[in-house]
């Protein structure tokens, strides 16, 4: 077994955790995050290509003229295709419309295309779904902090269960911090926006966070009371003993995230690298952050 002495060098790790916090706070408030459509509103356009699809550059390229703002496509099945932007005038609509069946008239013109569905979003109804997304992570941080307290209830020496708990959620705040504060940063700088894809990004991030440190807990709980060491030592030897599973699996998941990235979709690459960022985050405050917090806690109580 590993015996790093990781928990003895707290203040490193919480410092880092702290400096990484205050820099993508201040990106969060300064730049704030790109809503893209689904909070801000906008059209939603699926079509059907009755010949061959064009790909998806040829598609951008063929509406490049129309300069639609926050354009995303996306090909559905083997004929269909998803278009969502800004723009919601029937004007444009119908532009865009006889853009594609140009597209597709150009490969053979016996082909055309057939609208499937065509839908607004207003504005009205973006700023819901942006409370509704901020409700969704504040009662999953909220069930989260009770189900660990109850599930350490009959461990309140040297520490309190609900201390646990607690730990538990400043480091996934930490880790949903970081990852909104970077897509504040590639928003800002290279017109990255987030949609609802993203929501359900943070919230799966939340539950491997909390996943991941209850792996370190639960390995604490039962070394508390068969240890000879002092809280400091328990923790640290339980932090060891879990460290390389905790590793392999973090690096397991985020080589199948980075490989999606690289070959898979635009339409769900954000999604992807917000789980990439959130899960590699995670995986540091399990370790570095939410054990050390235990101990400074443990040792603030003798004080």
């Amino acid at each position: 077994m590993t015996n790093f002495k990781i928990i003895q060098k707290r203040n490193i790790w919480l410092s880092i955790a702290a400096a990484l916090f205050v820099v993508f706070t201040i990106s969060l408030f300064v730049w704030g995050l790109k809503f893209g459509i689904d909070f801000t509103g906008g059209s939603l356009l699926e079509v059907k290509f009755l010949g061959t699809r064009p790909s998806v550059g040829q598609i951008e390229a063929g509406l490049a003229d129309l300069k639609l703002n926050s354009l995303t496509i996306q090909p559905i099945g083997e004929q269909d295709v998803m278009l969502k932007f800004q723009q919601t005038s029937e004007e444009i609509h119908q532009a865009a419309l006889s853009k594609l069946n140009e597209l597709a008239k150009k490969e053979n013109k016996d082909n055309s295309i057939e609208e499937q569905r065509f839908e607004s979003v207003g504005p009205s109804i973006g700023q819901e779904l942006k409370i509704k997304s901020l409700w969704a992570i504040f009662f999953a941080l909220i069930a989260m902090l009770a189900y660990i307290t109850y599930a350490f209830r009959k461990v309140s020496k040297p520490v309190a269960s609900w201390k646990y708990g607690s730990a538990a959620i400043i480091a996934m705040f930490h880790d949903v911090v970081i990852t909104m504060g970077i897509f504040a940063f590639l928003g800002h700088f290279y017109g990255v926006e987030i949609n609802t894809a993203f929501v359900a990004a943070v919230l799966t991030v939340l539950g491997y966070s909390v996943h991941d440190t209850i792996v370190v807990f639960d390995r604490l709980r039962e070394n508390l009371p068969k240890s000879n060491e002092d809280f400091e030592g328990t923790v640290n030897t339980s932090l060891n003993q879990t460290l390389v599973r905790s590793l392999n699996t973090s690096l397991t998941v985020l080589l199948v995230l980075l490989a999606i990235i690289i070959f898979g979709g635009a339409s769900i690459r954000t999604f992807v690298l917000a789980l990439a960022i959130g899960i590699f985050f995670g995986t540091y405050s399990s370790i570095f952050i939410a054990s050390p917090i235990l101990v400074v806690w443990e040792r603030w109580g003798k004080k």
